[in-house]
């Protein structure tokens, strides 16, 4: 997916404006290093980047994403989750 230049300021804006009030989350295939394919702008780019991941938690689960594996896979037994690496911020 690509954002046009105006539609990263609007999230940009939006991230900008949560910020500190109310948390966000966003889901990723994309390693913070791909994201230039997403917002085309790289120094809007980094800002956003920075803004997500300054005082926040990563999680990587370090997993296959499912919806990108060619052939359906068993998931983990019912009421288990996949093991999960918490990466955290500066408190």
């Amino acid at each position: 997916m690509e954002l046009d230049r105006r539609g990263a300021e609007l999230l940009f804006q939006v991230l900008t404006e949560r910020e500190e009030k109310n948390s966000v989350a966003i889901a990723s295939n994309e390693s913070f290093s791909g994201w230039t394919k997403t917002f085309t702008g790289p120094r809007l780019c980094a800002a956003i980047v920075d803004r997500l991941t300054f005082g926040g938690n990563l999680i990587q689960t370090g997993a296959e994403s499912y919806r990108l594996v060619p052939s359906p896979r068993p998931g983990p037994p019912h009421g288990q989750l996949p093991q999960a690496d918490v990466i955290r911020g500066p408190s």
